[in-house]
């Protein structure tokens, strides 16, 4: 199979072609809507979005990164910035257990966690995804910090794995429905602990 079966396509290397791959990743959501993840293939994919299986690999180095991309690509989740880091943590895990609960990245995403507990790729491209997450969460943090909200001492990535755990665990048991008292018990119990002493 050619490199890029679509001639209107043309491969420009390792560097990703904008149309090519917009293709491949619209063609990798229509394909995860129609199939499901457990009949999501590479194949299916390339076939769809008229693309070589070379090309998806060269830039996706298997199924579980070409999937996270496709997750980030449906998230959309709000990160507040209420002045208050409480209502900050508390708002962003409303909106993401919304999320995950009405669209199917939810799925998506606990089936990819799933997947890393026995395959070493997949266990590898979430692992790179997780490290993002932990640095776009430990903003929140680091916001608080300069707003003197926090101890300047608080380890901010350890806390957003705090958080992302808390989070994790409510999306593998599917319990996405957990009320708002819940969440902002569960951030208060974090709070007191990060909290500045004289806050």
């Amino acid at each position: 199979m050619a490199e890029d079966a679509d001639p209107a396509r043309k491969s420009i290397g390792a560097r990703r072609n904008p149309d090519s791959a917009g293709a491949i990743l619209e063609a990798a959501e229509a394909v995860l809507v129609e199939a499901g993840y457990a009949g999501f293939s590479i194949e299916a994919v390339a076939r769809r979005a008229r693309a070589g299986k070379p090309t998806i690999y060269r830039w996706w180095p298997s199924k579980a990164a070409l999937l996270l991309e496709v997750y980030q690509r449906q998230k959309r989740v709000d990160v507040p910035d209420t002045g208050r880091l409480e209502e900050d943590l508390v708002g962003f895990l409303k909106n993401l257990f919304s999320h995950w609960r009405e669209t199917s990245s939810g799925s998506v995403f606990r089936s990819l966690i799933a997947e890393a507990q026995s395959d070493d790729t997949a266990s590898a491209a979430l692992a790179d995804y997780a490290l993002g997450r932990r640095s776009h969460t430990g903003q929140i943090l680091e916001r608080a910090k300069a707003r003197g909200e926090i101890a300047a001492d608080i380890d901010s990535a350890l806390v957003a794995d705090l958080i992302a755990s808390f989070a994790w665990k409510h999306l593998l048991t599917n319990r996405l429905d957990e009320d708002e008292a819940t969440i902002r018990k569960a951030v208060g119990y974090v709070m007191r602990g990060i909290e500045a002493p004289d806050s």
